[in-house]
């Protein structure tokens, strides 16, 4: 693919799309899981090697299942595009006239007259005209194609990261203040992931921060109230 850009010095950050959601979806995930689990055993038994051993355990086991809900999911996406665009190759061997009238009506109802539409539909089928189809028909393109290992890695790896900051919180903090400490924290490190990801795809800061931290907030708050409906302390 060309990499075509008429402002070189501000480039555009959709290439990110794929890997960042995965990214932050598996911080955040990290984030939130790990310290209320953590949170629960230190209400309940606030040893240093009970939370300890609770902690890293939720921390391997949540990578490992964001990563393979990762792959799984997005090879499901991956195996849908793929059929799609066999079935886009077939139409166009067994019926390409019908092919060309639908991709010079796509070009139509974007705006543009019968004739350049026609003209537009015409040279690009005489390229590619595969290429054409599973652009402007189904929406694919190089950029958005699903990627599962990509997808798998972000995730299993940003999630390990992030529910490390709580385990080693509760760790490092006296038995009497690992509950406040480890809330604490981890609100700090929700705004920390919401500030990184707006960054890393150059999107406003304020708002991805507040997003992060509020719904983190209000999972765990939803924890603590279905431990305090059933009589235990989360």
């Amino acid at each position: 693919m060309t990499d075509i850009s008429a402002h070189s010095d501000d480039p555009h950050y959709i290439t990110r799309s794929n890997w960042l959601r995965a990214a932050v979806l598996g911080a955040n995930d990290g984030i939130v899981s790990v310290s209320s689990l953590v949170v629960g055993v230190a209400a309940a038994d606030p040893s240093p090697r009970a939370v300890l051993i609770a902690g890293v355990a939720g921390l391997a086991a949540g990578a490992m299942s964001m990563a393979a809900g990762e792959y799984v999911s997005v090879s499901s996406q991956s195996d849908t595009e793929r059929a799609d665009i066999e079935r886009e190759r077939e139409a166009l061997r067994e019926t390409p006239e019908a092919e060309f009238e639908e991709l010079k009506a796509i070009y139509v109802e974007r705006g543009l007259s019968e004739p350049t539409a026609e003209a537009v539909a015409r040279e690009l089928t005489e390229k590619d005209a595969l290429a054409a189809h599973v652009r402007d028909e189904l929406g694919l393109s190089d950029i958005h194609a699903a990627n599962p290992f990509q997808a798998a890695l972000a995730s299993g790896l940003t999630f390990s990261v992030a529910a490390a900051v709580p385990v080693v919180a509760a760790w490092l903090t006296p038995a009497s203040a690992i509950i406040p400490t480890v809330l604490v924290v981890t609100v700090f490190a929700l705004a920390i992931l919401g500030a990184l990801g707006a960054k890393a795809g150059a999107a406003p800061v304020l708002p991805a921060v507040m997003r992060v931290v509020g719904w983190g907030v209000f999972a765990m708050a939803v924890t603590a109230g279905v431990g305090w409906l059933f009589g235990v302390s989360v």
